[in-house]
C-alpha cells in the first residue's frame, strides 16, 4: 500500500467557500495517491482498507500558504521596526542581504529559515532570495529537502541597492537570471523558480522590460511589491512619469502577468480603483501582509474591497517586516487590521469575518498553486494536525470555536504532524 494513501481521523475543519467552515467532530479525511478524496462523518466502505491514523481529539486543518516571505531577512526579524519602508530597506535589509554573497553565511542562515518553515502551519510558500545565484540555489536545495512546495526567486536589482547589493546593469542582471535558470533546470520536484524584480525603484526600465520578455519566453511567473508605502509610490511616479499608477508602471513593462501566468503583488496598501481594475484584469494575486504593513507604518490595506471585487488574495507573513512565520498569527493580525480599517478609515467597508480569513489562509493563497488548500475531493492533500489540549477551558467547544480560539490565542497550539501532497514532512517530538 502506498505511503501517500491513508485516512486521518480527528476534529476536521476546512473551507468550501469564504462564507463558512465545514467541520466534522471525530470525522475522517481520505488521501489516495496524494489527492484528497473528501471528508466524511462515517468512513465510506471503499476506503476501509486504507491505513488509518486516528488523532483522537486533535484538530486537522488544511496546510496554509504563505504567499510572500523573504528568506534572507529571517535572521533579523523583529528588529528595526521603528523605521518606515525605505529607511528600513537601506538600514537593515540591504546590508543583511549583501552578506549572502558569502555562501557559507547563506547556508547557515537558510538552515534556520527552512527549519522554521518546515515546522510551521505553512505547507506552501512563495519566497524571495537575494540577487546572488549561488545563495539562491542553496536556498532552493534546502527547501527541496523540507518536502514543502515552494516558488523561489533570484532577486533582480540594478539600481538603488548600494555598492554591495546592486547588479552592474540590466544586461548583467538578466544574464545572471538566465544562468540561474539553466543551473536549476530539471533539478527540483517541489521547488520552482519565479522571476523576482524587487520593485520598480530597484530595477531600471531596461531590466523591467527584459524581465517581462523573459517571463513570456519561458512562461515564468513574477513576484514583486506594489503600493506598500506613500513615499515609495511617489518615487515610482518620478521614475516612471508616463505611468498613471504604480500598477500601470508594471503594465508598461509587461510584468503584470496574465490569468494563466499570474503575478504576485505584495501589499497593495494604497491601491485605488485603477489598480484594482488592473490587478483583476491580469489575474494577479495580492499577497496581504497585515503584520508588516503595520510594523513599518505603511497603512491598512482595504482587503474587503479587494475580496468583494473578485481579486485573487492570499495571506503572507512577509518576514522580516513581518515578525513571525506563523500563519495563525498572520490570520489574527489580518482580522485586527480589517476591524481597524472599518473603525478608523471607512465604516462602509465591513470587517473580514473569521471564516473569510481562514479561507484566505488556506484556499485563497493555495489556489496560486492550483487545487490546494481544502479537503474537497480532487485537491492536493496538504494537512496540519494540531494538539490544542493545553488550551484549557471550562467550555465544551465546537471544532469551529477551537479553530477561532487557536487563532486568537495560539501560544499553546502544537503542530503534531504535517502532510504535503500526502507525504508526512514533519512530526513533533515534543508530544
Amino acid at each position: 500500500m502506498k505511503e501517500t494513501s491513508f485516512v486521518l481521523r480527528g476534529g476536521i475543519a476546512f473551507s468550501e467557500s469564504p462564507h463558512g467552515i465545514t467541520t466534522y467532530y471525530r470525522g475522517y479525511v481520505v488521501c489516495v495517491d496524494g489527492i484528497c478524496q473528501g471528508a466524511f462523518t462515517d468512513l465510506p466502505e471503499e476506503y476501509k482498507d486504507l491505513k488509518l491514523y486516528d488523532y483522537g481529539e486533535r484538530l486537522i486543518i488544511p496546510g496554509m500558504t504563505d504567499l510572500h516571505v523573504h528568506a534572507p531577512q529571517y535572521s533579523f526579524r523583529g528588529i528595526g521596526m521603528d523605521a518606515e519602508l525605505l529607511e528600513w530597506l537601506s538600514t537593515y535589509t540591504f546590508p543583511e542581504e549583501a552578506k549572502y554573497a558569502d555562501i557559507e553565511y547563506a547556508k547557515k542562515a537558510y538552515e534556520y529559515f527552512a527549519d522554521d518553515l518546515k515546522r510551521c502551519f505553512s505547507s506552501r510558500a512563495v519566497v524571495f532570495g537575494t540577487m546572488h545565484n549561488e545563495a539562491t540555489i542553496e536556498l532552493m536545495n534546502q527547501l527541496e529537502e523540507t518536502g514543502l512546495i515552494t516558488y523561489v526567486g533570484k532577486v533582480n536589482m540594478d539600481r538603488n541597492g548600494g555598492v554591495d547589493l546592486e547588479e552592474k546593469d540590466a544586461e548583467a542582471s538578466l544574464q545572471a537570471t538566465i544562468d540561474w535558470l539553466e543551473a536549476i533546470d530539471g533539478k527540483f520536484v517541489n521547488t520552482k523558480p519565479i522571476l523576482t524584480p524587487r520593485f520598480i525603484p530597484s530595477c531600471s526600465d531596461d531590466l523591467m522590460r527584459g524581465i517581462g520578455k523573459l517571463s513570456k519566453e519561458r512562461n515564468l511567473r513574477i513576484q514583486s511589491h506594489l503600493s506598500e508605502n506613500v513615499s515609495e509610490i511617489a518615487w515610482v511616479k518620478e521614475l516612471v512619469p508616463e505611468s498613471t499608477s504604480y500598477a500601470n508602471a508594471y503594465e508598461l513593462f509587461d510584468t503584470m502577468g496574465t490569468p494563466e501566468c499570474p503575478t504576485i503583488m505584495a501589499h497593495c496598501v494604497h491601491s485605488g480603483e485603477e489598480e484594482m481594475r488592473i490587478l483583476k484584469e491580469h489575474g494577479a494575486y495580492i499577497a496581504h501582509c497585515a503584520d508588516s504593513n503595520m510594523n513599518l507604518t505603511s497603512g491598512i490595506a482595504p482587503i474587503r474591497k479587494f475580496l468583494d471585487a473578485g481579486i485573487n488574495i492570499g495571506l503572507a507573513t512577509d518576514v522580516a517586516a513581518g515578525s513571525s512565520m506563523n500563519m495563525i498569527k498572520t490570520m489574527l493580525i489580518t482580522l485586527q487590521a480589517s476591524k481597524m480599517y472599518y473603525r478608523l478609515v471607512d465604516q462602509e467597508v465591513k470587517p473580514l469575518t473569521f471564516e473569510e480569513v481562514f479561507y484566505l489562509a488556506t484556499v485563497g493563497g493555495g489556489s496560486y498553486f492550483g487545487k490546494v488548500g481544502t479537503f474537497k475531493k480532487g485537491y492536493e492533500f496538504d494537512a496540519v494536525v494540531i494538539d490544542d489540549s493545553k488550551m484549557f477551558s471550562m467550555r465544551d467547544m465546537s471544532i469551529r470555536e477551537r479553530i477561532e480560539r487557536m487563532c486568537y490565542n495560539d501560544a499553546d497550539a502544537i503542530i503534531k504532524d504535517k502532510y504535503v501532497r500526502g507525504k508526512k514532512v514533519f512530526t513533533s517530538t515534543t508530544i
